[in-house]
């Protein structure tokens, strides 16, 4: 039985990966400081003899795990504009010290390192759509660059332990999530529409709303994570790929979705673009296909129509 410890595995994603994972026979030791991360996410998994909790900052360098660990996934971060903003230090010491700690508990445990990066390493790209090559368009100093950077330099340790000292380690580039877990107050896209429009309130479309996003429900991004696990790195350069759904939309018409999904009667109202916020994000997925037999199998409506009524619930209880 293989042993995984999952950084930020009571987050969105990290929750949903633990279950996935406990499901294919793992053992799961969980390390989350809480800062963003949900308790709810992992209730159902606290009295499963499988599953650890630790409640630690992965930038304490002191993982007392008890256990010998095949994987390590650095899934640690605030991953919101909402939260990165509020937790600035905080998201760029995750990025900085607790992935130094996480690919060094790696090398000790002999253990695969997979770092989970994200779109935003591209900026606001200047090509599309983004394929691994291509090297970003991001301000160094912005208020996003606190999430956008911190991620570019993880991808740097990654790359850099695996090229000198042999770290068996991979990095998968995550395009936009959505799926049940994620917060009401997020911040991003698909929960902050949902609780507009269940609330019957005007939904708020930043800039004129053609900027695209492209969604991946969350069981195929938790699917390409297992995927990149199991792929046999052989060669030395740094296996890379991005995860996301090639179908780019823009978010007004995600808006329009939504309100129709829910049969709300909210109206959208348009307030200022966020500054550096990205024009255009659409994933090339050709690496992924060859290297990993992955794809995305859930349409964005599929993925909605599954993910509504959680937020129904959490606004019906809020």
């Amino acid at each position: 039985m293989a042993t995984t410890l999952i950084l930020g595995g009571s987050g969105f994603i990290g929750s949903h990966l633990a279950d996935r994972l406990l499901a294919e026979g793992h053992h799961i030791v969980c390390i989350d400081s809480m800062i963003t991360g949900q308790p709810s996410n992992i209730e159902h998994l606290i009295e499963n003899p499988q599953f650890h909790l630790i409640e630690q900052d992965i930038t304490d360098p002191l993982w007392v795990v008890g256990a010998n660990i095949d994987y390590v996934l650095h899934l640690a971060s605030p991953a919101s504009p909402k939260d990165y903003i509020k937790f600035p230090t905080e998201t760029l010491m995750a990025g900085s010290v607790g992935t130094f700690n996480a690919v060094r508990f790696a090398q000790n445990y002999d253990a695969k390192l997979i770092l989970a990066s994200t779109s935003e390493v591209y900026g606001d790209p200047k090509i599309s759509p983004q394929t691994e090559d291509y090297w970003g368009n991001v301000n160094p100093t912005g208020e996003r660059s606190v999430y956008d950077e911190a991620k570019r330099f993880s991808e740097s340790v990654v790359a850099a332990y695996r090229r000198y000292y042999g770290l068996d380690s991979r990095v998968v580039r995550l395009f936009n999530t959505f799926g049940t877990r994620m917060k009401l107050n997020d911040g991003r896209a698909v929960p902050n529409f949902a609780a507009q429009a269940f609330r019957g309130l005007p939904i708020t479309v930043y800039g004129d709303g053609s900027q695209t996003r492209s969604f991946t429900y969350v069981d195929d991004t938790v699917d390409g994570i297992w995927r990149m696990m199991n792929h046999t790195a052989t060669t030395h350069p740094l296996p890379l790929v991005n995860l996301g759904n090639p179908d780019e939309v823009s978010i007004l018409q995600v808006a329009e979705e939504i309100i129709e999904l829910t049969n709300s009667k909210s109206e959208i109202v348009f307030k200022p673009l966020p500054k550096d916020d990205p024009t255009r994000r659409k994933p090339d997925i050709h690496k992924a296909q060859t290297l990993l037999g992955w794809e995305p199998k859930t349409s964005r409506i599929d993925g909605l129509e599954k993910t509504l009524p959680y937020f129904e619930e959490l606004v019906y209880r809020s």
